[in-house]
């Protein structure tokens, strides 16, 4: 009889972590929940940029939220080019990203690019707003329209390969003038005089423009 017992109590104590479990291994997915703060937005060189945010050169960005964690979204530069998303892939959960590797893929009829990571870590949380509704990533880039969360332990070291401060408005300016140089001869209507290029000009150009704007803006 004791024996019996035993056995019983053994197969409860399995039942229960069985179903336990499944609860507590995906905790990291529901950061998502976490919102985000109003941005400080400041006027530099034509642009608006939020205050206290880090820029990658492939034109995403990150904003240090403490204890490791490091919140990521592209930048009004890239929303603008591209002016409508279909559907945003995002890296999978508990996946270990390197800075400058791919983080993302936007489609858009069709046509993809692919983004970058801005720091290195671990991808924790994803924005299923944003997953439903990819347009957010451009039409509130900086708030609502984040991508995910990554745990960033290395996150200081990261951020000196990042455009911050009083660096990233000339740099929008010079990126916008680029496009623009880039875009004159095939359109000149498409070609802006300053501030952001013309709003979803990336998928109205030919696939050997797009490709050469994808290299030389977001490093892919």
């Amino acid at each position: 009889m004791s024996i019996l017992f035993v056995l019983l109590t053994f197969l409860l104590i399995l039942t229960v972590m069985y179903f336990r479990g499944p609860q507590e291994a995906p905790a990291l997915q529901t950061m998502d929940v976490k919102s985000i703060a109003e941005p400080v937005m400041l006027r530099a060189t034509g642009f608006e940029v939020p205050q206290g945010y880090g820029f990658h050169p492939g034109h995403t960005w990150v904003l240090d939220e403490g204890h490791q964690d490091a919140r990521v979204g592209i930048d009004a530069f890239a929303g603008n080019l591209f002016g409508k998303i279909d559907s945003i892939e995002l890296a999978g959960l508990n996946r270990w990203i390197r800075q400058g590797q791919k983080l993302c893929t936007l489609k858009r009829e069709g046509r993809s690019v692919e983004l970058l990571s801005p720091v290195e870590g671990v991808l924790v949380s994803v924005n299923h707003e944003v997953l439903k509704d990819p347009n957010l990533a451009v039409e509130d880039p900086y708030k609502n329209g984040w991508l995910c969360l990554i745990k960033a332990p290395e996150l200081a070291i990261n951020s000196k390969n990042l455009l911050q401060g009083p660096l990233v408005g000339p740099w929008l300016q010079n990126c916008a003038t680029r496009v623009s140089a880039m875009l004159q001869p095939l359109n000149p209507a498409m070609a802006q005089d300053g501030g952001l290029p013309v709003k979803g000009v990336y998928f109205e150009v030919d696939s050997g423009l797009q490709q050469q704007i994808a290299r030389e803006f977001f490093l892919s």
